[in-house]
């Protein structure tokens, strides 16, 4: 007679994909163990330590030792693979307890019923293998309320013109303090005919149980909270499935495996410990959450009879319509001499939150569109105060290299005299037979196991919606006052916004995990993290892989 195995659940990966599920099943009995391929960071080890940050890998791998390989096209139409110990381009997030949930800066937007029905409200795009979602925005709703309230979501709910339907008429935590320049973010907005709203933000404005409310320092984005105020799986989420005793995290856990047995089930988690010795974990379901990227590679090597081209991957779908977010970014710049005093210095503020975004281009009724198209948000923030990003970015003088006196004076008046204010652009990256993950055939990491090969493709769409809305933002720069506005949109994907890779769907041909985002191919085998997303919408994903993966822990509990 066989054995029961050790858990009822063991999840691959801790942050928001992850740890929603260890907090649901934990709480209702369930035995769960979590392996995090990175180490266990605490609150004091998460410093503003600027160089820490920008300049080396603390939060993310060496790239010499875990590097991966990069696709993009050349000019001639042709692809250029690269590794990234060669190009220095970093495309890892968050290698820690907790993911990329501790270093994320918190905008959380919903989704909106449209993006829930790109296809059918939109209709097909060449070159874009765009497809309708398996559930509503009306089977999302609940979740994202739950999340508001465990994760702990601060904010303010105003009408406006593309205000999704809610169950609930606010927020549970009150809106963080502002800074004057969002009120004249506001003015702006109305002159021109829209209107701006608040934004709400994965950041306690008050406190929650053990964690504090926020500081507002100003380090958000790519930083990890002095105050346990930011809404990180760390935080939120794993402190309470641990304290039921039911769950364990084991944090330098680099699962390499998901061993299959004959009935098409997954047996065993294979993983590399902190001393590089092999490991392995035993259950009853699995459930991988490592972000997009890495969730396909694993998928990938995961190889066995049943699955010769990697664990659920029969269909040849594994890998395939990796998104990111569409858009760019932009700026322009506030002089404190060209005010009044009072005003200056309330604008020199530091800390205080811009939390303006423009959503009324959400949906785009425009002559170059033809028609009616899907359009996207427009976030307003601070430059970040991260001292060094600024030194790096002022060392040029158009193509002349500065430095000695003339460098000097150029920070100092730079850090004294303005203010930047920025906006970044989300819209949707459609997915297409150019963006994938696959297995690298010669390079290998640390441990000898195949990197993953990303191909970086991108739609043409996308570029088009990010410049309309661009110029929008700088519409509102022009219109509050700004110098030296400028923006830009490109093609290049950010790394911390990445999602696909296994999208869900209704026919086990042409997706990889069902409505409920279990593995078509295995019953016993989930994927919580981004990679369910056949499309990403026009928002950043973080509330969303939240609410997701509590609405499937919900599922997993009657397993």
């Amino acid at each position: 007679m066989n054995s029961k195995p050790a858990y009822d659940f063991c999840i691959i990966g801790s942050g928001a994909g992850g740890g929603p599920v260890a907090y649901e099943l934990s709480r209702a009995g369930f035995s769960v163990v979590v392996l995090e391929k990175g180490p266990w960071f605490r609150t004091k080890d998460l410093t503003k330590d600027e160089i820490v940050a920008t300049r080396r890998s603390v939060y993310t791998p060496s790239l010499l030792e875990e590097p991966q390989v990069l696709e993009n096209q050349n000019d001639e139409g042709g692809w250029d693979a690269v590794p990234t110990y060669e190009s220095g381009r970093d495309f890892w997030n968050g290698n820690c307890v907790g993911g990329s949930s501790n270093f994320m800066s918190g905008y959380f937007h919903r989704l909106k019923p449209n993006d829930f029905r790109l296809l059918s409200t939109y209709g097909e795009i060449e070159g874009a293998n765009v497809v309708d979602w398996p559930i509503s925005y009306d089977e999302m709703e609940a979740w994202y309320t739950k999340v508001e309230t465990v994760v702990g979501v601060s904010g303010k709910v105003v009408p406006h013109s593309t205000l999704e339907p809610r169950s609930t008429k606010d927020f549970p935590f009150p809106p963080l303090a502002e800074n004057i320049i969002s009120g004249k973010i506001d003015k702006a907005c109305d002159a021109l005919g829209f209107m701006a709203k608040p934004v709400p933000r994965a950041i306690l404005s008050r406190p929650k149980e053990e964690r504090f409310s926020c500081s507002y320092s100003n380090f958000c984005g790519s930083y990890g909270c002095a105050t346990d105020a930011k809404g990180s799986s760390r935080v939120a989420l794993l402190p309470g499935a641990i304290a039921t005793g039911n769950c364990t995290v084991i944090p330098n856990a680099k699962v390499f495996n998901l061993e299959t047995d004959d009935n098409y089930r997954v047996m065993r988690a294979w993983y590399h410990d902190k001393e590089n010795q092999k490991q392995s974990i035993e259950a009853d379901h699995f459930v991988v959450a490592a972000q997009a990227v890495e969730t396909a590679r694993l998928l990938l090597m995961s190889k066995g009879k049943k699955y010769p081209y990697g664990l659920a991957n029969n269909n040849w779908q594994l890998g395939k319509n990796l998104i990111f977010s569409g858009g760019g970014s932009g700026s322009g710049q506030f002089f404190y001499d060209e005010l009044p005093d009072d005003e200056a210095a309330k604008l020199a503020a530091i800390g205080l939150f811009v939390n303006r975004s423009i959503q009324h281009w959400y949906e785009i009724e425009d002559e170059s569109f033809g028609g009616k198209a899907k359009g996207g948000t427009i976030d307003f923030l601070w430059e970040h105060a991260n001292a060094m990003g600024k030194l790096i970015r002022n060392k040029w003088d158009g193509d002349r290299l500065i430095y000695g006196s003339e460098l000097k004076v150029k920070l100092h008046d730079y850090f004294t005299k303005l203010r930047k204010l920025r906006f970044e652009v989300f819209n949707d990256w459609l997915p297409t037979d150019d963006c994938f993950v696959a297995l690298d055939e010669k390079v290998k990491d640390k441990w000898n196991d195949p990197v993953a090969r990303i191909r970086l493709g991108y739609h043409p769409h996308d570029l088009k919606v990010g410049r309309f809305l661009a110029r929008k933002a700088t519409n509102v720069l022009e219109e509050m006052g700004a110098e030296n506005i400028s923006m830009g949109v490109s093609g290049s994907p950010p790394s911390n916004l990445m999602a696909g890779g296994c999208r869900f769907g209704n026919d086990p041909e042409t997706s990889v995990l069902d409505k409920n985002c279990r593995a078509h191919q295995v019953d016993n085998l989930y994927v919580t993290d981004g990679s369910f997303m056949p499309t990403g919408g026009s928002v950043p994903y973080t509330w969303t892989i939240y609410a997701n993966a509590f609405r499937v822990a919900e599922i997993l509990k009657q397993s």
